[in-house]
């Protein structure tokens, strides 16, 4: 079954080691992993989709 873990956008920018301003230009070049908005407009991000991410960083290495 998969992970249905969702991170806060803090716990992100510490497990990917980056400032909140580089994550949001490398979101704003389609670069960041697969974001979820809440309707009090905070972000998450499901474990899988960072897993994945991290997956394809691997990749294009």
């Amino acid at each position: 079954m998969a992970s249905t873990e969702k991170l806060e956008l803090r716990e992100v920018l510490t497990e990917i080691k980056m400032s909140r301003a580089a994550f949001y230009r490398m979101r704003a070049r389609g670069k960041a992993p697969k974001l979820i908005k809440l309707p009090n407009g905070q972000l998450r991000c499901r474990r899988s989709d960072l897993d994945a991410w991290w997956a394809s960083m691997e990749d294009a290495a």
